[in-house]
């Protein structure tokens, strides 16, 4: 099973936070926070403009994002975690 984002969607799959500290401190599943960046997996066509043409996703498969805390939708694939993004709520690329 494949998930085919639509129109300026994008999916998301997390990258999880570190599981300890630098000090070597093993922390508990519930003192981690959410993940705010991940890799995306797969994104849609593009938002449909008034005049019928689509707008150019400005992310690729492969990029590494930032996102808000409590942005999207979670879905389960495969048993893996993923998010379903709009464009609009990435708040940046990581490069380098």
């Amino acid at each position: 099973m494949s998930v085919k984002p639509l129109e300026d969607r994008v999916l998301v799959k997390p990258i999880e936070n570190e599981s300890k500290t630098a000090s070597g401190i093993y922390l508990p599943e519930s003192a981690k926070e959410k993940p705010v960046r991940g890799t995306v997996v797969a994104t849609g066509p593009g938002k449909r403009l008034e005049n019928g043409k689509r707008a150019e996703m400005s992310v690729r498969q492969g990029h590494t994002v930032v996102y808000g805390k409590y942005a999207g939708t979670e879905v389960e694939i495969k048993g893996i975690k993923h998010l379903i993004l709009r464009e609009s709520e990435l708040l940046g690329v990581l490069e380098g």
